[in-house]
């Protein structure tokens, strides 16, 4: 991936960085009139706190629901960089929209990694993205972010003012950000609505946001390829951690061919007698 480097840098020197015009534009056109649709069929509404916004439209879980959303996880522009943040044993986190609304007012400043007991700073354990399907500009609601705020040594308060500057970037570009990094969506004074898709990812020893096991169904994970039902859960992390009897869930669960030796065995030599010919 070209300039990997240089993002990688960004993201650890301010703690985030923006990939321009990373998405193709069909794609994009594609997961808007999507949204469009599951927001009608499903009669979606905005939430009534302050945190989701009170005019602005969320769907989660969207691996649930196509072919064009099981693309986001897998993107060759974004899941390198996420990869080089975290490591290739990361796991999807959450996968959802969110649609500012004319009239809605400045989400609270927060870190994404905040509900985690750990002390900071702290190795990122989390790094989001987030995919513009429209401009996002100061006035629609851009997110917010403060440079550098991802080394401090706490977490925000919610609900206290912060100085932050608007993460404004074209249609189709992405901001990829450190979990620990203070953001927030912006307000959005305009006549129209600013469309987003968050795409996070967690460490893989960290529990995901979204429970991708329980809230997908067997069915759908089956026809993803096998890198995004890793992941979804269905591998294990440094061949130990998420598995089931000592089978990798891919294989007990989905009939997959997967390798079902552990940490374990691969750290054991052969017994003598039954090295491989």
């Amino acid at each position: 991936m070209a300039g990997l480097g240089d993002a990688l840098r960004e993201i650890d020197d301010v703690g985030y960085t923006i990939l321009e015009d990373a998405i193709e534009p069909d794609l994009v056109d594609a997961l808007n009139d999507e949204l469009l649709q599951l927001e009608a069929h499903l009669g979606i509404v905005p939430a009534t706190n302050a945190f989701e916004g009170t005019k602005t439209v969320r769907i989660y879980n969207l691996l649930a629901f196509g072919p064009n959303f099981a693309r986001i996880p897998l993107h060759p522009e974004i899941l390198p960089l996420v990869e080089a943040v975290l490591d290739p044993g990361l796991l999807v986190s959450s996968l959802s929209s969110i649609a500012i609304d004319p009239g809605e007012t400045a989400q609270p400043i927060h870190a994404d990694d905040q509900v985690l007991p750990l002390p900071k700073p702290h190795p990122p354990t989390v790094c989001n993205t987030m995919w513009a399907l429209t401009d996002f500009t100061e006035a629609n609601g851009a997110t917010r972010v403060i440079p550098g705020s991802h080394k401090a040594d706490r977490s925000p308060d919610f609900g206290t003012h912060y100085d932050s500057v608007p993460a404004e970037m074209s249609k189709g570009s992405v901001l990829v950000w450190h979990g620990s990094l203070w953001h927030g969506g912006g307000a959005n004074t305009t006549r129209e609505r600013r469309i987003g898709i968050a795409m996070n990812y967690c460490a893989g020893y960290i529990r995901q946001q979204e429970n991708q096991q329980l809230g997908l169904r067997l069915k759908r994970v089956r026809s993803f390829p096998p890198r995004l039902q890793e992941l979804c859960g269905f591998g294990i992390y440094r061949g130990l951690i998420g598995h089931i009897d000592k089978q990798v869930p891919s294989r007990l669960l989905l009939d997959a061919d997967a390798d079902p030796r552990l940490v374990w065995d691969l750290a054991s030599p052969e017994p003598e007698g039954q090295a491989d010919p």
